[in-house]
């Protein structure tokens, strides 16, 4: 019981830890326009992002400069919601908080979904081809269980290591289908990223 109390309590340290934006020295040397441009930039909700600048720094005393801050985010989202940064933040699969203006969301998201569409079927093949080893693995061991078995259970370890070929066989064909998809998607994003402001249709 006491080792359960303090790995919940380490992870607790950890978990809190880890929601710490800056260290109490860089809250005191902020130049927060700087801070803002990096946070704009790299696409952080502004209203999250900012809150958790003053939990980081309310222990040093230092109080973020809101107004320093929001200029400089509004300089750095510009350089974030961009057609090729859009096509490079689906593609990493990081999810896009909407900060986007109106005049450039169109343009980022563009580029987001083609990136997306590409992240999402590698994550579905990889899944799969996880599956199917899982299930080899699965298949081995049950047919070393089978030699050591009683005539009477070996028809249901049979009857599993079936099911587990036919769920193989399964999900190789669908990863082989998703496969000629990503490589479509593929095509598509590498077109983008040469052609940025071209207007084309998935699939060209």
């Amino acid at each position: 019981m006491r080792y359960l109390l303090s790995a919940g309590m380490a992870a607790v340290v950890m978990s809190l830890a880890s929601c710490n934006t800056m260290s109490k020295e860089e809250c005191r040397v902020a130049d927060w326009a700087v801070v803002g441009d990096t946070d704009g930039a790299a696409g952080h909700d502004p209203q999250s992002r900012f809150a958790d600048h003053v939990r980081s720094c309310s222990k040093s005393g230092a109080v973020p400069d809101q107004t320093r801050w929001y200029e400089g985010y509004q300089a750095g989202i510009k350089r974030f919601c961009t057609p090729l940064s859009g096509a490079s933040t689906g593609e990493a699969g990081r999810a896009y908080n909407n900060v986007c203006p109106p005049e450039l969301a169109s343009d980022f998201m563009r580029g987001y979904s083609l990136g997306k569409r590409v992240h999402d079927l590698r994550s579905r093949i990889n899944s799969l081809n996880s599956s199917v080893s899982s299930s080899e693995y699965e298949a081995d061991r049950l047919y070393d269980e089978m030699k050591k078995a009683a005539d009477k259970d070996r028809r249901a370890i049979r009857d599993r290591i079936d099911d587990l070929e036919r769920d193989r066989r399964r999900a190789r064909r669908e990863a082989d289908e998703l496969g000629y998809e990503l490589s479509e998607a593929e095509r598509d994003l590498a077109f983008f990223r040469q052609n940025p402001m071209a207007q084309f249709s998935p699939g060209y």
